[in-house]
């Protein structure tokens, strides 16, 4: 049979195919694999959840494994609303849709607000599986380079005189995959920049409560949320996959604009009816009877720890012509080779000798041959850390040696 399949489907999907790679890469046996962004299975509440998972078959038993309400178990959003107050973000209950993982809610997010060629900002580099979503609604996607405090206001400025983009996607907390976060004074200015050009700002925040300063008991810094600067102007995404569990796929989409609210769920209902009920009732049961905050410092020491072995590996094994970031959060470490050469190159080099990375490449939209990658921390022992950065050194210095004359 000769299938005819959509436009949108046989369209090129170059980060989809990297994102593959990437998760086969990340179980690949005998590897040392720091190319996907998988939280270490340590920090899963696996007791707690066999609890209450039972709990919930023994207790509401028929009501958690039938049909429920579209948008969502109400005690869940009741919780997911009362921890963004706690952040100083007014986001009610019924301002909240749960969904299959925050992906979905940035895929209904699209699907509501993007016609094709509909102009999209994205951060440079920027989240992959975000530009897969852009690209298959059709959108055209045009970057706004960053430094080290966020994305740049004179790039950012100038993108919206040109074109009246529909809206900026951005992982201001511990962004993947830079693991760098927005300054406040940037998130003011770009805030107001947005403002004043009625652009909607589409945030996703799944790694800012994976601060390192609240491991051993310490306060974070409070980093504004767009959604509290912006209001309606703001379009936020949640999820519980790396704080309790990704397997669960329950994330949310917080909307205070009831117009834009009502579409994203009549949206959502067309393509899966429902989040499934038995894991959001299971996820309710746990966040009731479970301190979240003090699992969340448990993870957060234990990926401090993580970072810390890893950039340690890196200042003794890189050569000092590398260069790379140093989060205070997150999952993600970024690095730099010198320019003209290739991380792409390196990665593969660097998979036939048994060590994973994620090439720079397909977290950018037009620049192809990037010196950039990215190195995920989080899900991998010392032993893995520092042998396989001996490994990426090894190679980094004979690439460079190689290029000199």
């Amino acid at each position: 049979m000769n299938m005819r399949l959509s436009q949108r489907a046989l369209r090129p999907d170059f980060q989809g195919e990297f994102t593959q790679m990437l998760l086969k890469g990340a179980i690949l046996p005998g590897s040392v694999s720091f190319a996907g962004g998988l939280p270490n299975p340590a920090a899963f509440p696996a007791r707690e959840l066999a609890e209450s998972a039972r709990a919930v078959l023994l207790e509401p038993g028929a009501k958690a494994l039938q049909y429920h309400d579209a948008q969502g178990f109400a005690p869940l959003r009741e919780r997911i609303a009362e921890r963004q107050t706690r952040k100083g973000i007014a986001l009610a209950a019924d301002e909240i849709i749960i969904t299959n993982g925050s992906q979905q809610g940035l895929d209904v997010a699209a699907g509501v607000l993007l016609d094709e060629n509909d102009p999209v900002l994205v951060e440079k580099p920027c989240y992959l599986a975000a530009l897969q979503v852009f690209h298959g609604y059709g959108a055209t996607v045009r970057g706004i380079a960053m430094d080290s405090e966020g994305a740049e206001p004179g790039a950012f400025a100038q993108a919206l005189r040109q074109g009246r983009p529909k809206l900026f996607y951005t992982v201001p907390d511990f962004q993947n995959p830079t693991g760098l976060s927005y300054t406040e004074a940037r998130r003011k200015t770009l805030a107001e920049l947005a403002r004043s050009s009625d652009l909607l700002v589409l945030e996703d925040n799944p790694y800012g409560d994976l601060c390192f300063s609240q491991a051993g008991g310490e306060s974070g810094a409070a980093r504004t949320s767009f959604q509290s600067l912006l209001g309606e102007g703001c379009l936020s995404l949640g999820s519980f996959s790396k704080i309790v569990s990704p397997g669960l796929r329950v994330g949310w989409l917080g909307c205070r604009n009831a117009l834009l609210r009502e579409a994203l769920l009549g949206y959502k209902q067309r393509v899966d009816v429902q989040t499934g009920t038995f894991a959001q009732m299971v996820l309710e049961h746990y966040l009731r009877h479970n301190d979240l905050d003090a699992h969340i410092a448990t993870i957060a020491a234990l990926y401090r720890e993580r970072a810390e072995w890893m950039l340690d590996a890196m200042e003794r094994h890189f050569p000092e012509e590398v260069s790379w970031t140093r989060p205070e959060g997150g999952m993600f470490i970024w690095a730099e080779l010198p320019q003209g050469l290739q991380s792409t190159r390196l990665a593969e080099e660097a998979a036939a000798a048994g060590v994973m990375i994620a090439a720079g490449d397909p977290f950018y939209e037009e620049e192809r041959g990037v010196p950039g990658f990215r190195l995920n921390f989080t899900n991998s022992d010392a032993d893995a850390i520092f042998r396989g950065i001996g490994i990426l050194g090894g190679i980094i210095r004979r690439i460079i040696k190689e290029r000199k004359p």
